[in-house]
């Protein structure tokens, strides 16, 4: 019998910092397909630089809280606010900023800790 994971409230946990000093990061659920793993977790930008991220994978990010400025480096440059759902296509540089800060859940087609 395969079991379903439940993992409960993920927004109120805290999240670890991932890059500079104002970007936090935690996945919270892997799934168990090794050849095509599936990760989900929330990415948190407060206010203070902007960070480039070069995805090497597919993801998906739903915004949960305040907002995000993102662009691709083509000069558009979205805001992205709750209930947006924006795609970050593999060999895509995004940037990420924010004038307070931004909450995201994000699942993407990556193991374990390989962002």
């Amino acid at each position: 019998m395969i079991k379903m994971g439940f993992k409960g409230n993920i927004t109120s946990k805290e999240l670890p910092l991932f890059e500079g000093n104002n970007a936090y990061l935690k996945d919270f659920a892997i799934s168990n397909d090794e050849s095509a793993p599936i990760t989900a977790g929330l990415f948190r930008l407060e206010k203070g630089e902007s960070i480039a991220y070069d995805y090497t994978y597919e993801e998906m990010k739903l915004i949960i809280d305040r907002e995000f400025h993102i662009s691709d480096g083509s000069g558009e440059e979205i805001t992205a606010t709750k209930g947006d759902l924006i795609y970050f296509p593999k060999g895509s540089v995004i940037t990420f900023r924010t004038d307070d800060f931004g909450l995201g859940y994000f699942v993407g087609q990556r193991g374990e800790d390989e962002a």
